[in-house]
């Protein structure tokens, strides 16, 4: 039997839950498909993942720094309402991709509107929180040549190209 290691093709179900026991995020029926050591998935759920196998099945608790790590208020800033041209109805909870000085892009995410501004927050929406997944593993494989070049898994819950 295989088990989860370096270019092993892993799908998996999940649910992931905050400290609260909120559902934020599932896999609805449609495993994940991830690439293990490639940086396909946070680093302490493939952490917790390594040496398992189909049919196991784990609660895996990741603290911040390693799945979207902590919350920075450095990364909330206030930003003139000129910046968002051609965008008449900001709202909060809006997104948008922004550019550093650096030229990086990132995503923002609007917390605040007023006349003049707009505050935006590059956090991750999960930043500085624990998360709890409930996971079954659903099957292990030896990667493709391909699938490792690639970085990532082809076919079901993978990419499709």
């Amino acid at each position: 039997m295989t088990t989860i290691a370096n270019d092993t093709a892993v799908l998996f179900n999940y649910t992931l839950k905050d400290d609260d026991g909120n559902v934020l995020d599932q896999s609805q029926g449609e495993p994940l498909a991830y690439l293990h050591g490639h940086n396909n998935i946070i680093p302490g759920l493939e952490r917790e993942l390594a040496g398992k196998s189909a049919g196991e099945k784990l609660i895996a608790v990741i603290e911040p720094a390693d799945a979207y790590g902590e919350y920075h208020d450095q990364a909330v800033q206030s930003v003139p309402r000129t910046n968002f041209q051609g965008v008449d109805n900001i709202e909060p909870g809006m997104q948008f991709q922004s550019q550093t000085e650096d030229g990086q892009v990132m995503l923002v995410t609007v917390k605040d509107v007023t006349d003049d501004t707009v505050t935006v927050d590059a956090n991750h929406p999960l930043a500085g929180k624990r998360l709890t997944f409930d996971v079954e593993i659903v099957e292990v494989r030896g990667a493709t040549e391909d699938e490792i070049n690639h970085g990532h898994v082809h076919g079901q819950g993978g990419v499709q190209h």
